[in-house]
């Protein structure tokens, strides 16, 4: 076929038109170089269709291809797959590693150990408080000492069990928050299935909706530090959103499957109900203290009622720790079985179980506790250096690099530059053809 006059003309604007787009492309990457799960895109050029024109007699009427200038076949986002699905893992765990930090800091904190507010602390005394009676049984001041130092240890009992399941109610409240009506789950998934919708429409019309994906991809992220999220592309665009272990998927296309019932969704939600769950985490702590309390007052009152004297401590079973309470005067303490004022050894022997049972069950359960947080912070460290790793190469393949991009600048810009003086030049050649050819002395 024949060839235009004007297919020069048509070549040059190609190659205006396409390098703009190229530098509307790196300008868009520039402005949001900073913006939160953005990941860099190109333009992808190619050459346009050629056209076919008839050789000349020379090439044996072989035919030829006449390249006829350059298109923008895609605007490209920078993004892998892979490094998605290691990010996500990691920030799972570190989403539940810094939920359950976050809880065990809580009872670290009500716990006040080593320091003069803490149970050990007043144990000791109280035990110390036994051995000044011993030492001075008819005196009526060490008694009554004896029974505040008892009673200063029984709230301190008391107020750890309340703060240990103040604890677990911030837990179980924070894990009702984030899954109920309204909550961070919910509003995630409303928001991915209204993607799905929007960029579904747009790959239809053969429209790359990349800002869209890189918002849902955000989302993605941000889902998978609340618990474990599978991803399923469905082949026009939408995706199909699998959260934690319930039945169905959260999202599928634009569905939302939402409030289920989760067991172990892993994540920050599995933190959360390891947490505050009857027989997790801090309900544990507060069974080993419900253990102690009752070892402390049963041992006590062992020795005390001995003596033909009342109980030294009163409590409810199943609930020592919350009611333990002293239950008698400086008058009705009683130091010995003898009626002589001045025996003393049930004092004695009441104070010598300083480092016997009851402080051994304390014991355990501080160092328990103690252990249970170092480990937890060793491992969210470990989990935020991972995820930090993972993120620098997201970063180093979708990031935008100013550098990168102000080259690409000049690149385009040189592109550019040269196509509109192709076609001036072309303009000018035509311009002799159209405006003076045949004009005789020019």
């Amino acid at each position: 076929m024949g060839v235009s006059t004007f297919s020069g003309l048509q070549t040059a604007l190609k190659g205006l038109l396409a390098h703009q787009r190229a530098l509307d492309v790196t300008s868009h990457n520039i402005a949001n170089q900073n913006t939160v799960g953005y990941s860099r895109q190109e333009a992808v050029l190619g050459a346009s269709r050629a056209t076919r024109i008839d050789a000349g007699a020379l090439q044996n009427g072989a035919g030829a291809h006449l390249g006829s200038g350059v298109d923008v076949l895609a605007y490209r986002r920078i993004r892998d797959r892979f490094l998605d699905l290691q990010y996500r893992a990691q920030a799972m765990r570190l989403g539940g590693l810094a939920a359950k930090a976050r809880g065990l800091e809580g009872v670290e904190v009500a716990l006040a150990e080593p320091g003069e507010n803490g149970i050990a602390h007043r144990l000791g005394v109280f035990w110390s408080a036994w051995s000044d009676v011993a030492n001075s049984p008819e005196n009526s001041a060490t008694r009554q000492v004896l029974v505040e130092q008892a009673g200063a240890l029984a709230i301190a009992i008391a107020t750890l069990d309340a703060q240990m399941a103040t604890a677990a109610q911030h837990a179980a409240a924070e894990h009702e928050a984030i899954v109920g009506p309204g909550g961070e789950v919910a509003l995630i998934a409303d928001e991915i299935a209204r993607l799905n919708e929007t960029i579904r429409s747009s790959v239809a019309a053969r429209i790359e909706p990349n800002d869209l994906y890189d918002r849902r991809d955000y989302l993605l992220d941000q889902l998978s530090a609340l618990g474990q999220v599978s991803v399923t592309d469905l082949g026009d665009g939408t995706i199909e959103v699998a959260f934690g272990d319930a039945a169905l998927p959260l999202v599928e296309g634009t569905t939302v499957n939402w409030p289920q019932a989760l067991a172990e969704p892993g994540g920050k939600l599995g933190a959360l109900l390891e947490l505050s769950q009857p027989g997790g985490l801090i309900a544990s702590y507060r069974a080993e203290l419900e253990a102690f309390a009752q070892s402390l007052a049963d041992a006590v009152n062992a020795l005390h009622t001995s003596g033909c004297g009342p109980a030294f401590f009163t409590y409810t079973a199943g609930s020592v720790a919350s009611t333990l309470a002293v239950a008698v005067t400086a008058d009705e303490v009683v130091t010995s079985a003898t009626p002589d004022p001045g025996a003393n050894e049930i004092a004695t022997a009441i104070a010598a179980l300083r480092g016997g049972a009851p402080d051994t069950a304390y014991a355990s359960l501080v160092g328990r506790i103690g252990s249970d947080v170092g480990q937890v912070r060793r491992e969210e460290a470990n989990a935020e250096a991972l995820v930090a790793a993972v993120q620098d190469r997201r970063d180093a393949t979708s990031g935008v690099s100013l550098d990168e991009e102000v080259s690409n600048l000049v690149r385009f810009q040189r592109g550019y530059q040269a196509s509109a003086r192709a076609m001036s030049t072309i303009d000018e050649a035509l311009d002799v053809l159209i405006n003076r050819t045949g004009r005789v002395g020019l």
